[in-house]
């Protein structure tokens, strides 16, 4: 099995689009006002879909980048808010934090090794 995309709920088409876009994302389909697909440079997709607005979001969405404090400067510098500035945690993820539009969670992290096999992994594998 693996992952084909993650989709999550968006209020504002254009607002959520344009802040795909400035992430990195690349707009792969243009359906407004109720989907678009976005695809990393790895070519993984990421799509958004018309949301009522009562409904608060509760998704979080883990973007992993290498040079996250880089990153992390360009994309405010673009004017994205962030409501977590780079920090390592205490699982072994450098995270920074902030929500799109809709008020989704959007994770930008760097975990390196520990995101696959973290110290406390059930089956006790490592990396090999």
């Amino acid at each position: 099995m693996r992952l084909n995309q993650v989709t999550v709920g968006c209020t504002d088409y254009a607002a959520s689009v344009a802040f795909y876009t400035k992430l990195g994302l690349t707009q792969i389909v243009d359906a407004p006002p109720r989907y678009a697909r976005f695809e990393t440079p790895g070519g993984e997709t990421f799509s958004i879909h018309h949301a009522d607005a009562v409904t608060a979001p509760t998704t979080v969405v883990y973007f992993e980048i290498e040079d996250l404090d880089q990153t992390v400067a360009i994309l405010k510098s673009a004017g994205l808010h962030f409501l977590k500035d780079p920090v390592d945690e205490s699982w072994g993820w450098r995270e920074a934090r902030m929500r799109d539009p809709a008020g989704n969670e959007i994770c930008l992290f760097w975990g390196g090794d520990n995101r696959r096999f973290p110290p406390w992994r059930i089956d006790g594998k490592t990396k090999d």
